[in-house]
């Protein structure tokens, strides 16, 4: 056998075996960076209702525990209605919104929780916003992933910044539903005195960042409407709703 021909075979047989070394690696940790990826999501849908702190640190079981006791995930359609997404049935798969129940022992709704995928500047951004059980108070915001530049528009997975959407509103003085807008700068200096409750603080020099979280949300929030009017309406509405767990009683 020539060098040339031991050479060839000798790749050939390396590159087969890193590949099936690589795929058996690939296959074995699918499972366990799914794993984690679940941990990062609940945790994150945990801290936008306040049911962990940021300065402390979790163990996975210890997350899970805490989300399986006060969490519960709910499907529902732009009425504001349970429904089962199923692959019969296109229609309401199109219409499917998943939600996020934070409830206490005794079973009633304190918040829910949003899951937010929309497109920012560079990529998608990944987070939740939760809301009080009035569907108009914003008592928490989330952001798991994203492609934003560091230092600029990267700057929505910092504290602060998220710390701006608590205690926001969705809803304008008349009880019209606006959203939640990010500001160019700061929000008491841009935003007009009546809407103020409306808008968060920019990020400096991340201007376009805020301009397409922006309109993300409000995208994300308007399918919402119907879930968030049913917590914002009357007794009376709820009673003649025929699947609204989140009513308040």
């Amino acid at each position: 056998m020539s060098d040339t021909l031991r050479s060839l075979l000798f790749s050939m047989v390396l590159c087969l075996v890193c590949g099936t070394l690589l795929t058996a690696a690939s296959s074995g940790l699918k499972e366990i960076q799914q794993k984690n990826m679940t941990i990062d999501q609940r945790k994150n849908i945990l801290k936008s209702v306040g049911l962990i702190r940021e300065d402390q640190t979790y163990s996975g079981e210890e997350i899970n525990r805490i989300y399986e006791q006060n969490i519960r995930r709910l499907i529902a359609d732009h009425d504001g209605n349970v429904i089962q997404a199923s692959s019969s049935n296109t229609k309401k798969e199109e219409k499917a919104l998943p939600i996020y129940l934070y409830t206490t022992k005794a079973g009633a709704v304190e918040a829910y929780v949003i899951p937010v995928d929309t497109q920012g500047l560079w990529g998608k951004i990944y987070g939740y916003l939760a809301l009080k059980n009035d569907g108009a108070t914003i008592i928490g915001f989330t952001i798991y992933k994203h492609s934003e530049t560091p230092g600029l528009g990267g700057e929505i997975e910092q504290n602060w910044f998220q710390q701006n959407f608590v205690g926001k509103k969705i809803i304008a003085p008349g009880g019209e539903f606006v959203s939640i807008s990010i500001a160019k700068g700061k929000a008491d200096g841009s935003a007009p005195k009546n809407r103020q409750a409306n808008f968060v603080d920019g990020i400096s020099g991340a201007t376009l960042t805020g301009q397409f979280l922006t309109q993300g949300l409000k995208e994300i929030l308007t399918s919402y409407e119907g879930v968030s009017v049913a917590f914002r309406n009357t007794e009376e509405y709820c009673r003649k709703s025929t699947d609204r767990p989140w009513c308040r009683k």
